[in-house]
């Protein structure tokens, strides 16, 4: 009965859905062209919030546990496990302060309104996969942005989402590239639960009622570490400990 009923809601969150990033699309040029940077972040930010909105059509709940005091003027690797999309909006949203910026494919950089666009100028980094000679220098300048402009780099190493929630072996490459460019950065792992479940009959129909946690831990400095393994270690037990599947 509830598969059932979630049909017609996922059709209402779907319009929701694109009328949102078509709508906030012309916003973010426009802010980004006449005003620039802070701009585009504030309409980018709002983005966010009325996308969390849509999923609340169907009964999703986010909730975003941080008990840090995080330095805006530190730089941050922020480093979570990936079960959805959805994972993205709720870390862009309580953790704007710190201007998160992602390491995406380089397939979303066109194409997605709103979001190809905030991708290609808001500082985020996009990447192919298959080829190491475009994407570790691209990840090594985006480390030298995040080191110089005191922002937050947001990476998902598992590379892809687990459809189960059942976390993946993080793929090490691109954090030892950060940790190696961004010396002073302090890492904020979290550990994001039950984001999977709202695809868990796939894109039609979209799971109801979900509750999304997101868990962030205690923030670790790049710099106490000598051997980066040890810190990669650390920061994988951390978040893999604390998921639920």
């Amino acid at each position: 009965m509830l598969k059932l009923l979630s049909y017609p809601l996922t059709v209402i969150y779907y319009i929701a859905f694109l009328l949102t990033i078509v709508i906030f699309h012309p916003i973010q040029a426009f802010c980004y062209r006449v005003f620039g940077y802070q701009a585009l972040k504030k309409s980018v930010d709002t983005l966010q919030f009325f996308l969390m909105r849509c999923m609340n059509i169907l009964g999703t709940r986010f909730t975003f546990n941080n008990p840090y005091d995080l330095d805006t003027n530190q730089p941050l690797i922020i480093v979570a496990n990936h079960q959805s999309m959805y994972d993205i909006s709720p870390i862009m949203w309580y953790m704007r302060k710190h201007h998160p910026k992602f390491i995406s494919k380089i397939e979303l950089g066109k194409g997605i309104p709103s979001v190809s666009y905030n991708l290609r100028h808001g500082g985020s980094v996009l990447i192919d996969r298959s080829n190491p000679r475009q994407s570790l220098p691209a990840i090594m300048k985006f480390g030298e942005y995040i080191e110089q402009t005191k922002r937050a780099a947001v990476i998902f190493p598992e590379g892809t989402r687990s459809k189960t929630g059942k976390p993946k072996p993080f793929q090490t490459k691109g954090l030892e590239i950060l940790f190696k460019k961004v010396p002073s950065a302090l890492v904020v792992p979290i550990t994001i639960n039950n984001s999977w479940k709202t695809v868990r009959y796939g894109k039609i129909p979209m799971g109801l009622g979900t509750h999304l946690t997101f868990t962030v831990h205690k923030p670790l400095k790049v710099s106490t570490f000598v051997d980066k393994k040890d810190l990669i270690n650390s920061i994988e037990t951390t978040i893999t400990k604390h998921i639920k599947y």
